[in-house]
Order: C-alpha cells, then sequence, then structure tokens
C-alpha cells in the first residue's frame, strides 16, 4: 500500500472520532506493511486527557507487537503530533511519522515546536503533507459544527 492508502485508513479512523464527537484525529500504525494498529481520539468518550489518536494507537500497537519498541515501524496520523503524543513516539522508537495536516498551534514535529531536533536518543523520519487537504476540511467541519451549536452569549446579556 502506498502512504496515500495509508493515510485513507488514517482518515476513517477520524470520521470515527467525529460520529462520536470527538476531535477528528486519526490514526494507524504499520510494522513491514501489516497494519498492527488503528486508533482514534477518545479524550471525551474516554473521559481522559490521555485519549489521543497516536497513544491509544501507540498501546494498540505495543500490545500487538508484543514490547514497547515499534522499531520497523511507520505512524500514519491525520494531524501533527502534540507534545504529549511526539514524546511517546519517539520513546516507542518509531521510525517514520507521516502527517496529515499540520498543527500550528500544539504540532512538535516542526510547527509550535520540533521534538525530533532535540539531542534525544531516537530520531524519527518525518512525512508531511499526505492528504493535508483532506485532514484540514474533517476538523475545519468538525470545529465549525460546534461553534455553529453553541448560544449567541450576546443575547444572554441583555
Amino acid at each position: 500500500m502506498t502512504d496515500e492508502e495509508y493515510m485513507q485508513l488514517a482518515v476513517e479512523e477520524a470520521e470515527r472520532a467525529a460520529a462520536l464527537d470527538e476531535v477528528p484525529v486519526g490514526c494507524v500504525v504499520v510494522r513491514r506493511g501489516e497494519i498492527i494498529a488503528r486508533a482514534h481520539n477518545t479524550r471525551e468518550t474516554g473521559k481522559c486527557a490521555l485519549g489521543h489518536a497516536e497513544l491509544n494507537a501507540i498501546r494498540d500497537a505495543c500490545r500487538t507487537a508484543g514490547g514497547w519498541r515499534l522499531n520497523d515501524t511507520t505512524l500514519y496520523v491525520t494531524l501533527e503530533p502534540c507534545p504529549m503524543c511526539a514524546g511517546a513516539i519517539l520513546n516507542a522508537r518509531i521510525d517514520r511519522v507521516v502527517i496529515g495536516a499540520r498543527d500550528p498551534r500544539a504540532g512538535a514535529f516542526g510547527s509550535l515546536c520540533d521534538l525530533n531536533a532535540l539531542p534525544l536518543n531516537h530520531k524519527t523520519e518525518i512525512t508531511d503533507g499526505v492528504l493535508a487537504d483532506k485532514s484540514a476540511a474533517l476538523l475545519s467541519s468538525f470545529f465549525k459544527r460546534k461553534r455553529d451549536k453553541q448560544p449567541d452569549k450576546g443575547d444572554a446579556a441583555e
């Protein structure tokens, strides 16, 4: 499969998140051509700040792999990982990360900061922009729907 095909599977995970009223981020972990984990955000449904798509996928990939080292893996994610997730990716020894949309507010692989540039004992290869428009559109439409549902706070003060 190609990067685009794996990223499309991550997009499908993001769509599952959106259907649960979760921020639509999806993730797929692949080792030697085999999908070993798929996940999406579950912070709201799981009521846990750690419910990011990447952490959910890494947890499942470790179970599948039988250990915490995820060498020879590629992680596909629809939104650039935050510092927490970037740290987990580096600690899990993931070889490559393929990113859909960049995240200027919280992205930790080059947008807001770059954990990969720190003198840590592992570096990951970054490929970005794969299905970026589709990934960004999911996020934009999700947050637009959220804003449209909020009551107009100006009316309450009158």
